[in-house]
């Protein structure tokens, strides 16, 4: 039977997400078999497991980091927010409703069942479960009734580790405020601290280490340095939005939707050498990109109806007419559309005229389509012609249902339908979209769509070159095992969790 830590933080954006994952690979490097778990999760970010369920992409990441493949049983409870004050409400993977907050908060002891079920599966399958908090422990308001932090701390015994955040500031008042906070019996399951995102020397910080431990009578068990890996983001708290990319000969322009999701399907164009990736939430910030993507959102009809009050949509509509490229995914798909129907009030009631780019209407419908698929473009006309035949792999999340005139775009596989063949996407000579999360990983499809962009711009194309994903995202795993192991107490965490370290470290490199 597995033993298990728990990482909680002081405040949302500590560092959980991350500092789970790299525990996760530690401990994989190390010849354990290890697990993430998050009880609830709240994110747009999601993703098809292999049986078409959904879950949360943070223990996604983890799950990588840790060499196993993904299952729902990591995240029984993901809320996807759809407005201000409501999320649907994803148990075991499928969708139980949209709930309003002050709803779910009076049903969220319904779904202990599920979460103890889900942790008891893996408890019975692996060494080790690496349990990540949400938010903070201390959030008064909402400690009646947790199932997330030390609520669930309780009823799986686990050992916690509070991390905080010093780059946001005052990070001994946020672990002491905390741990002051909880309760008593709260307060002995935490066993060590962690101060997280450290910019300078460390021994500036050696006596306020010293006073944390006094004041607290917990040992520090870590200063880890702010460094920066690409690794998959949980929210939409990532810093990805707001970074300063590197000077590209392409400029990609990716619409901040307010409500967006998925936008991990660009990881692969940012990661280009040749690619200046930015974020653009203002028409005054839209300037003269060589391509806009338009990525997938919660709510399609309130985001078109944002992008048409703000001024964007008539920039996206006059750089489609210049001829550049256009590529809407999922959400981004329907809003290139002709009409945009909701008589359920399935996500918005009503219906909206689309940008009309895209010879098709969308339909809303409460079942939600949920697929793993594998397959290729197939007839691809105008600037992306050179993608014709190249194949894709991904999955499609999407409330809705699509009637489109003309041929599509992609042949498709349906996995999680038995093979199941099927149809998706349309594509003008200069605007695209598909439903295929994950449609830029492969590299010959984001090197096809760099080279038309660069021959567009009248560039040179032939040294055009894209990272294996895969490879890519190891090497990445392993960097930060390789941070944890170096900022962090192992010997301290190994017997904080329970079990013995081994003598032969499987490091990387």
């Amino acid at each position: 039977m597995a033993r298990s830590i728990m990482i909680q933080g002081t405040m949302s954006n500590a560092g959980k997400s991350i500092l789970a994952g790299g525990l996760c690979r530690v401990l994989y490097q190390d010849g354990f078999c290890v697990a993430p778990f998050k009880s609830q999760n709240m994110a747009l970010n999601s993703f098809i497991t292999k049986e078409g369920l959904e879950m949360g992409r943070a223990q996604v990441m983890q799950a990588e980091a840790a060499g196993i493949e993904p299952g729902v049983e990591m995240n029984p409870i993901l809320l996807k927010p759809t407005n201000d004050t409501g999320s649907q409400v994803i148990v075991n993977g499928e969708a139980a409703g949209v709930m309003s907050a002050s709803e779910y908060y009076r049903r969220k002891q319904e779904y202990i069942p599920d979460i103890l079920r889900a942790y008891g599966k893996l408890k019975a399958e692996y060494d080790v479960i690496v349990i990540e908090g949400a938010g903070s422990p201390a959030e008064i308001n909402l400690k009646e009734n947790d199932i997330v932090n030390m609520g669930l701390a309780r009823m799986v015994d686990a050992p916690v580790l509070l991390v905080g955040d010093i780059d946001r500031g005052g990070v001994f008042a946020q672990i002491v405020g905390t741990i002051e906070l909880l309760e008593e019996e709260e307060r002995r399951r935490i066993k060590g601290t962690i101060i997280n995102k450290f910019r300078g020397d460390k021994d500036i910080l050696r006596p306020g280490l010293e006073m944390l431990m006094e004041k607290t009578n917990i040992p520090v068990c870590g200063v880890v340095p702010y460094f920066q890996l690409d690794i998959d983001d949980e929210d939409s708290l990532t810093e990805r939005f707001g970074k300063k990319g590197k000077t590209g000969r392409v400029d990609i322009a990716v619409i901040r939707l307010p409500r967006i999701s998925n936008f991990t399907d660009f990881a692969p164009l940012e990661g280009m050498e040749d690619v200046s990736l930015r974020y653009v939430s203002r028409a005054a910030d839209f300037g003269e990109p060589d391509a806009v993507m338009l990525p997938g959102t919660k709510n399609t009809i309130e985001d078109l109806l944002w992008l048409r009050q703000n001024g964007l949509e008539a920039k996206i509509l006059r750089h489609s007419a210049r001829g550049r490229l256009l590529f809407g995914i999922c959400g981004g798909y329907q809003m290139l559309g002709e009409m945009i129907e909701d008589p359920q009030g399935v996500e918005h009631k009503g219906s909206v005229p689309g940008l009309g780019l895209l010879p098709m209407k969308t339909i809303f419908v409460p079942k939600k389509t949920r697929t793993r698929v594998k397959g290729y473009f197939h007839k691809v006309h105008g600037l992306l012609g050179g993608l014709e035949q190249v194949e894709i792999e991904g999955y499609e999340i999407h409330m809705g249902v699509t009637e489109t005139k003309g041929e599509r775009m992609l042949k498709l596989q349906d996995e999680t339908a038995k093979g199941a063949l099927k149809e998706d996407g349309l594509c003008t000579d200069n605007v695209y979209g598909c439903y295929v999360h994950g449609i830029f990983d492969r590299a010959e499809a984001v090197e096809a769509l760099v080279r038309a962009l660069l021959r567009q711009k009248g560039c040179p194309d032939e040294h055009v070159k894209a990272v294996d994903l895969a490879e890519y995202k190891e090497e990445q795993y392993d960097r930060l095992a390789d941070i944890v192991r170096e900022n962090l107490d192992m010997e301290a965490i190994y017997r904080i969790i329970g079990v013995d370290r081994p003598k032969s470290l499987k490091r990387s490199g």
